[in-house]
């Protein structure tokens, strides 16, 4: 019983002690001077303290409203939310200091970082113990960030932050033309071949020169034969075959897949049991190497 109670004694001394550090820590910022605030923001900037970094931002901001670092003060705190982990409170911050300062020199950071925000994809806590597929995820965000950097670039296509965004939008273009194809796919799978060909014609038409274009074609050849649109089927064949060449589905210049998949190629296990055994598997177009 006396060890239990000493250990919570402990434990309240520990709290008690932190309380009072904090305390001793925000009466000791209120007696700072305006530089010597903003150089202490700067050194919990530097040890990546953003959680204090972010309230002595806040601090400077209403002791000094009208200071040298005041305008600063609410760029830095977008990026101190954002490596915080709080990207809601980092656009926030960020469409403040453009509503507040459309005119600013560094507004365009305030713009790029809106798009840094909503950029999604960024590994959780499980993608090191598994390699998951950024396109099979929802991509909402991904449309977001892409829309924000598209805004940017338009607004300031020379600000030092643009190849960055430029390199961003890239990349999110392909995830989100990969995510279509990853949903044509699917409907591969449950034989909605009209469904998949809206999904393939919409990476071809919205995600032009991705590395998901070559294997829309490929779904447009494969749908369009299931529906008997055989004409399509090769217009877009020798679509393939000129521009993608070497894609997977192209063998001695003819479309290959998987006959298994069709209703009339199915095996005599699958017939015989209903098709609870032998189940053919459906094609997936996604010639990535990696």
């Amino acid at each position: 019983m006396y060890k239990l109670v000493s250990f919570f004694f402990l434990i309240f001394m520990i709290s008690a002690c932190s309380i009072f550090d904090d305390e001793k820590k925000k009466n000791e910022s209120n007696l700072l001077t305006e530089v010597q605030l903003y150089e202490q923001i700067q050194t919990l900037l530097e040890k990546s303290s953003y959680d204090l970094a972010i309230q002595n931002l806040q601090l400077l901001e209403s002791r000094f409203p009208f200071g040298n670092y005041a305008d600063q003060s609410q760029l830095e705190i977008i990026y101190a939310y954002y490596q915080n982990g709080d990207e809601g409170a980092a656009i926030a911050a960020a469409e403040r200091f453009i509503s507040l300062h459309p005119e600013h020199p560094n507004s365009d950071y305030a713009w790029y970082m809106k798009g840094i925000a909503n950029y999604p994809l960024k590994p959780g806590l499980l993608s090191r113990f598994y390699n998951s597929d950024k396109a099979s995820r929802d991509v909402e965000s991904a449309r977001k960030s892409f829309n924000e950097f598209s805004s940017f670039l338009y607004r300031y296509p020379k600000s030092i932050y643009a190849d960055d965004a430029f390199a961003r939008m890239v990349y999110i273009k392909n995830i989100l033309a990969r995510h279509e194809l990853v949903v044509a796919n699917y409907y591969i799978k449950r034989r909605a071949y009209t469904a998949a060909i809206n999904r393939a014609k919409n990476v071809i038409e919205n995600y032009p020169k991705t590395e998901a274009t070559s294997d829309a074609i490929a779904i447009l050849i494969f749908c369009y034969n299931r529906v008997g649109l055989t004409n399509l089927a090769d217009k877009n064949l020798q679509i393939l075959k000129l521009n993608y060449p070497e894609h997977e589905s192209i063998v001695d210049g003819r479309f290959i897949y998987d006959l298994s998949f069709d209703r009339d190629k199915r095996s005599r296990l699958n017939i015989i049991s209903m098709g609870l055994l032998d189940t053919p598997k459906a094609p997936i177009f996604d010639s990535r190497t990696n």
